[in-house]
């Protein structure tokens, strides 16, 4: 290094690599790292070491300098024992214990809405998850709160962990004019997608994480994420949200889902999770059908549990495309809030062991408007080994009964599929075999004119033979002491065909009561009469009917 004295100070510039042993005092610049040195003179001088000491300047390398970090979990005069004996703690550099964790501004990310990221944040899940196999250089990437602005589709690797600060905290946000098909997606450790995963020895879609933040769209013809050729992935407390508005939802022309899945025959995606999520302004919540397929390829256990399905076309939609090898089976949805939702909640085409239960559905199939309006059905299963267990509805018995869009529509269609539905506290089907609940009337005294009979919600004993083209009603009639029990079977007209009737029954003494049914048009009603003796009857009943 050149030496410049000025007065008694002496010091030297030059590059660090050139940097000598200092005099005691003596400054030493080095002029390529911006750093400040100042030797510590000799042990005779009474310095502690031989060598240079670092000044601390704006350029300086602040996490460097500390020597060690122990965890101490000092709380209440606690302090935790790290190592084997107190005198052992253990150690780490402060550098390497920052280093657990890694935040997507590290790699360039700027989250302020504007900033394209996409690079970053592909460049990040590259460098965390794709460079090596070695599992020690994997790191969960946290999304601090912000906007995240992406033009293209973010790729999403095996192992990857992601995690933000809350569905309204940290967004990755496609651009409105981008031409991505997605906003994120699942690829191989070498980032492919598409045909190409798996080639090159690459590790295929697997065990991904995602938590606490959303995937939102600009564009109303994009989809929000696509699970391809994946298996065992969580999403919890994820928002997957498009721009549709519900004047944009009375039609499927923009083809859009939340969540889409795609396999092949090699890579079937499979143990899919979604936890307390949420879907909202696309056509479809989720659709096992890719969009740029066409096809419904074979998926298997999807679960999802404990989540939202609001502003949307239809919320779940599965088989309703070509089905290839079965199509999805093992689709699991619960303890999930349906609405706001233009045409069916969930539709089970021709896919076959799914299931769904203990959801509670409001405004659904109703073409937004309103529970007494239905349109559609609230659940479709259009194939045998589906069932609806515990699933509850806004859409009440009274706009429950045939298909008269507008007017009334079932909240379940079976479709005399050998699958199993149970509808709200009202029915139980089984396949083409549906048990009504038992239900209670009162039989008023002294009826002289056949009179309809109504439950105790003043709804009247009706059947339609657009529902079934026969029923069976067991009974009881309890009065004043007087039990009758009896099976009441009726065929119901069609056509030139009147309506027919039997009444098998045993009684202990005469109630006074006469069951008759008459049909008016498509409707049968079951009446009765009864005997002057200043005392009500009550009838307990459960209808049968085959669809």
């Amino acid at each position: 290094m050149a030496i410049t004295q000025i007065s008694q100070i002496t010091n030297r510039t030059g590059l660090q690599i050139d940097l000598p042993q200092l005099a005691g005092g003596e400054l030493g610049w080095s002029v390529d790292e911006r750093r400040l040195w100042i030797g510590n003179g000799t042990l005779a001088e009474g310095a502690p070491v031989i060598g240079n000491t670092e000044i601390l300047t704006e350029f300086s390398d602040v996490i460097i300098l500390p020597g060690t970090y122990t965890y101490q979990g000092a709380a209440a005069g606690y302090i935790a024992q790290t190592g084997p004996t107190p005198d052992a703690p253990v150690k780490q550099s402060l550098q390497s214990w920052m280093d657990q964790w890694a935040s997507v501004k590290d790699f360039g990310a700027v989250g302020d809405g504007v900033t394209d990221d996409t690079a970053a944040i592909n460049r990040a899940l590259q460098q965390l998850y794709c460079i090596a196999t070695n599992p020690q250089i994997r790191r969960s990437l946290f999304f601090p709160a912000g906007v995240y602005l992406v033009s293209d589709s973010i790729l999403i690797p095996p192992y990857a962990t992601l995690y933000g600060e809350g569905i309204n905290g940290s967004i990755i946000q496609l651009d409105s004019t981008s031409s991505a098909p997605y906003v994120a997606r699942t690829a191989d450790s070498n980032q492919q997608t598409g045909l190409s995963i798996g080639n090159s020895g690459a590790i295929t879609p697997q065990s991904v994480t995602i938590s606490n933040m959303s995937f939102a769209t600009l564009s109303p013809t994009k989809n929000i994420f696509l699970v391809e050729d994946a298996n065992t992935c969580t999403f919890t407390n994820v928002s997957f949200l498009g721009p549709l508005e519900q004047a944009d939802l009375t039609t499927n022309v923009n083809d859009t889902a939340g969540v889409r899945f795609a396999s092949t025959f090699t890579y079937v995606t499979t143990g899919i999770e979604f936890n307390n999520c949420l879907f909202s302004g696309t056509t479809y919540g989720m659709n096992t059908a890719t969009s740029l397929t066409g096809i419904d390829e074979q998926v298997t256990g999807i679960t999802v549990t404990d989540s939202e399905f609001t502003l949307l076309y239809q919320a779940v939609l599965s088989g309703t495309q070509p089905v290839v090898n079965g199509g999805s089976t093992g689709i699991r949805i619960t303890s999930s809030v349906f609405n706001s939702i233009y045409a069916e909640g969930i539709f089970f085409g021709q896919v076959s062991l799914n299931f769904t239960g203990h959801n509670i559905f409001y405004d659904v199939g109703n073409f937004f408007q309103g529970y007494t309006s239905p349109y559609t059905s609230i659940i479709n299963f259009q194939s045998d080994n589906n069932v609806s267990v515990g699933d509850m509805f806004a859409r009440t018995d009274a706009y429950s009964g045939p298909i008269n869009p507008g007017y009334s529509f079932p909240r379940i269609l079976i479709n005399n599929t050998t699958s199993i539905a149970v509808t709200n506290g009202s029915q139980i089907a089984l396949g083409t075999y549906v048990r009504q609940s038992g239900q209670v009337g009162t039989l008023n005294d002294g009826v002289n004119v056949p009179t309809t009979i109504q439950n105790a919600n003043q709804v009247p004993l009706n059947i339609s033979n657009l529902l079934a083209n026969s029923f069976v009603m067991n009974y009881t009639i309890s009065r004043n002491g007087a039990v009758r029990t009896g099976s009441m079977t009726v065929s119901l007209g069609s056509g030139s065909f009147p309506v027919t009737w039997s009444d098998d029954y045993t009684e202990n003494t005469d109630t006074g009561i006469t069951l008759t049914v008459v049909q008016i048009g498509n409707i049968a009603s079951v009446q009765y009469t009864s005997t002057t003796e200043v005392q009500i009857a009550t009838i307990s009943y459960s209808l049968t009917t085959f669809t």
